[in-house]
């Protein structure tokens, strides 16, 4: 099929932030793009050749909307997987697949498919509803403290909380959900693996991950991790054998968890590109956005490894801000040597609100994880 200033429509479903990234590849190569999201103010919108506003997670919507595309992505996994399923019995190409994007949307099915698939992964206890789990904590079923997780509709840190005490579960929604060991670990990494329809496989440079402490958000992407040798196999094979056991094509990104004794173990994963793979539009020979298409289009993979070391840092809405955004002293970051920001185009901040990201660049992994700092320290996301 001839993708490139042709009829061919693909079809993109969700417009935020990771859609508009993608856009700038569509856009490259002169690929046809339609986007579909509840949003009319949807960061997609100025990029897409045809856009759309409508429910997600509603069957018509996605339904009708996927019959007029050849080839239907997501940007975002909470989308009417009924819909996706029956486009494509009716022949329009859906990546990642519905059966792939029916096990992920749900943690608890997904821990369940990491145990048959023989994938490392934390001790959890899967319950129909919160309320159940205190009568297991005060019969020995399972044992404080632990991660609560719910089972869906999780995003950005909502959706989990550590849980020291019984007290802890108090307000939280009384939703299907899962209570996971908590892990003590030295690092959380993860693995970018590409995958397109002819089974070809590439995987991107492990990273590292630095959280924020409240929100629960990555702060910080380090690529590449500082970890051994040893341990950088060890994630590149789970990250590959997790990719082969869900026959994915398009991108998944496998966060884990490098053990105190440095196993690996499998957080969660993401059938998209990444939070995680921000920093490959500046330092990697081949971007994820660029690679997520090649893969869905089931073209040639293209070189994965970096050209040079690359820190992300995610700009959100700074606490006790709501309203018309500002970035504050953008210009003194751009004054930094290999300094480049990625404003998402949201009109609305809000505290912890993804609003964009910065990439920095430096032969000296050192050095750029101390300009990633100033950065950090320097530029605010505020409300007029």
């Amino acid at each position: 099929m001839n993708y490139f200033s042709s009829n061919f429509k693909l079809g993109i479903l969700g417009g935020g932030q990771l859609g508009k990234m993608l856009l700038n590849d569509t856009r490259k190569f002169d690929i046809y793009t339609c986007v579909l999201d509840p949003s009319e103010e949807a960061p997609c919108r100025i990029a897409s050749n045809e856009f759309y506003i409508g429910d997600l997670m509603d069957f018509e919507t996605v339904y009708n909307f996927g019959k007029q595309v050849d080839v239907l992505t997501i940007e975002i996994e909470n989308v009417n997987v009924d819909a996706l399923e029956r486009l494509e019995k009716d022949g329009v190409t859906v990546y990642p697949s519905s059966k792939t994007l029916r096990i992920i949307q749900n943690k608890a099915t997904q821990k369940l498919f990491y145990i048959d698939h023989d994938l490392p992964t934390a001790y959890f206890s899967r319950f129909a509803y919160t309320s159940e789990i205190k009568e297991a904590v005060n019969h020995g079923g399972i044992q404080l403290p632990f991660v609560w997780k719910s089972a869906q509709f999780g995003y950005d840190g909502n959706g989990v909380k550590i849980v020291r005490s019984l007290a802890d579960l108090n307000g939280l929604p009384n939703v299907e959900c899962i209570a996971e060991q908590l892990i003590p670990f030295k690092n959380e990494l993860a693995v970018i693996v590409a995958r397109n329809a002819n089974g070809e496989t590439k995987t991107f440079p492990v990273v590292e991950m630095e959280f924020h402490p409240e929100a629960n958000q990555v702060e910080y992407v380090i690529c590449p991790a500082r970890i051994s040798d040893a341990v950088v196999k060890k994630a590149e094979a789970v990250a590959l054998k997790t990719s082969e056991a869900f026959g994915h094509v398009g991108l998944l990104a496998v966060e884990m968890f490098q053990t105190k004794n440095d196993d690996i173990l499998i957080n969660e994963v993401a059938p998209r590109p990444h939070n995680s793979g921000h920093q490959t539009i500046e330092s990697n020979y081949t971007s994820q956005f660029e690679q997520h298409l090649r893969a869905i289009l089931n073209l040639p993979l293209g070189r994965t490894d970096s050209k040079v070391g690359g820190i992300m840092v995610n700009l959100v809405g700074a606490e006790g801000f709501t309203g018309d955004v500002i970035y504050e002293h953008i210009e003194d970051i751009m004054k930094m040597e290999g300094v480049t920001p990625h404003i998402y185009g949201k009109k609305q901040t809000r505290p912890f609100r993804k609003m964009g990201h910065v990439t920095i660049v430096n032969e000296d992994l050192n050095k750029a994880r101390k300009i990633a700092e100033d950065v950090k320290n320097t530029i605010k996301v505020i409300s007029k």
